[in-house]
């Protein structure tokens, strides 16, 4: 992947809908051959930032790159982009063969590469053999792999690809969601994925940009915007969490102490989420925890630097690979996930849970 060179890039875009701003000064490199998902709740402006960068909507201010060219006013059809949306958009009347000969055709190829393209691509989404069916007589997953298919046989510069899984059942979704990865790596076509599907988000994709509100408020790795987390909203947003407040009793270079109902519970000092480091004795703050990060035992154990607390089981769900526990502690109900299971566990049973103190996130309140 080339570092230096961005295919895409926004420059202070602000989008406005009557008063509604859809977008606020947002900035966005786009990296080449790299996989970029714009993530976050409906209404964020996830999708208003792909129809800029498509062409189909114009910033009321900023501009929009590709491939270090000013496009904010080139049409979408001299971008050089595929796109894939949610409902397929497949010409009904045509079969698979000329729904994806239809850009060739339009780009005056010849006929003998024309079918080149066509059976390459078929064979790149698994539809070899399927070119001369029509849409009705293909599945919803065969449809959207049709879609896709549609898109990369023009050989684009980017594909951009908006919730083009959403309207699929969970097992489709999921291995399409593999196919779309694999294809991807293999063609190496710079890719910026649309979902509010933060799995699809995290299993997919080289960077995410979490959207709220019109704002970015984390660009990153999955695995460091699940982990490490820059706000309170994304670790609301991303994954399961727990929460409970506080007033911090006592801090050093390192730790801080902070008192939770009965309970003193301590927080690694580089767990603050947000700008606002500046933590006193006194201060009232928010406590997230991952229900996965929550250990949980019949006895109390030495186990450190794991904190025990007493807790009372609540309530128990089987989830197949593991179990989903909720426990009263801290007059909080916190959920627990996990994989280590005690037969004698049942609502009303006392247990332990704890937890390291690196684990835990801090959060000052307004």
């Amino acid at each position: 992947m080339n570092t230096t060179v961005s295919d895409v890039e926004i420059k202070g875009a602000t989008k406005q809908f009557g008063s509604n701003i859809v977008l606020d000064a947002i900035d966005l490199e786009v990296k080449q051959g790299e996989l970029l998902t714009l993530l976050g709740p409906s209404g964020c402006g996830k999708s208003t930032t792909l129809n800029l960068i498509a062409g189909f909507l114009e910033a009321d201010q900023g501009d929009v790159y590709i491939k270090g060219k000013k496009v904010t006013k080139v049409p979408p059809y001299k971008r050089d982009l595929g796109m894939v949306f949610q409902t397929y958009s497949l010409f009904p009347h045509m079969t698979v063969y000329e729904n994806l000969n239809f850009g060739l055709k339009l780009r005056k190829i010849s006929k003998a590469e024309q079918k080149e393209k066509i059976d390459r691509v078929l064979a790149l989404v698994k539809m070899s053999g399927l070119e001369h069916r029509y849409p009705r007589e293909l599945s919803g997953g065969q449809r959207q792999r049709v879609a896709i298919a549609r898109a990369l046989v023009v050989e684009p510069e980017l594909l951009l690809l908006d919730e083009p899984l959403s309207n699929l059942d969970a097992k489709l979704r999921h291995e399409l969601r593999l196919e779309i990865k694999r294809l991807q790596k293999e063609i190496g076509v710079t890719t910026i994925f649309v979902t509010h599907d933060q799995e699809e988000a995290l299993s997919l994709s080289d960077r995410v940009v979490v959207m709220n509100a019109g704002k970015i408020e984390q660009i990153s790795t999955p695995t460091s915007i699940y982990k490490h987390p820059k706000t309170e909203f994304v670790f609301q947003f991303i994954g399961k969490s727990n929460s409970f407040e506080g007033a911090v009793v006592a801090i050093d270079s390192q730790k801080i102490s902070v008192k939770a109902g009965e309970e003193i519970v301590v927080v690694d000092y580089d767990n603050i989420i947000g700008e606002d480091r500046d933590i006193s004795s006194g201060d009232e703050v928010k406590l997230y925890i991952r229900p996965e990060n929550i250990h949980i035992a019949s006895t109390r154990e030495t186990s450190a630097p794991l904190e025990l607390h007493p807790a009372t089981i609540t309530q128990m769900n089987y989830l197949g690979t593991s179990w989903e526990i909720d426990v009263s502690l801290i007059g909080k109900s916190l959920q627990v996930l996990t994989n280590d299971y005690d037969s004698s566990w049942r609502e009303g049973r006392e247990v332990f849970v704890g937890w390291n103190p690196s684990d835990l996130k801090l959060i000052k309140k307004e």
